[in-house]
């Protein structure tokens, strides 16, 4: 799996919007929820590109997807 770069938890928030995810919860990590997925963003800037590769997966998104929504 090709490596995402170091992406900001706004810019993440951003882009899993417009697949329709909102927030469900914020504290130290926020949960996003579209009522079947629910994916648990870190708050940390940038996040590790490990970390939001595995985000990406989780979101149903290959990494060059979610690149496109950035």
């Amino acid at each position: 799996m090709p490596k995402l770069p170091g992406i900001s938890h706004a810019q993440v928030l951003r882009a899993l919007s417009k697949l329709g995810f909102r927030v469900a919860r914020e504290g130290k990590h926020t949960v996003l929820s579209n009522g079947q997925v629910r994916l648990t963003i870190p708050r940390h800037n940038p996040i590790n590109p490990f970390t939001m590769a595995g985000i990406a997966r989780d979101a149903g998104l290959t990494p060059e997807q979610f690149k496109e929504l950035l």
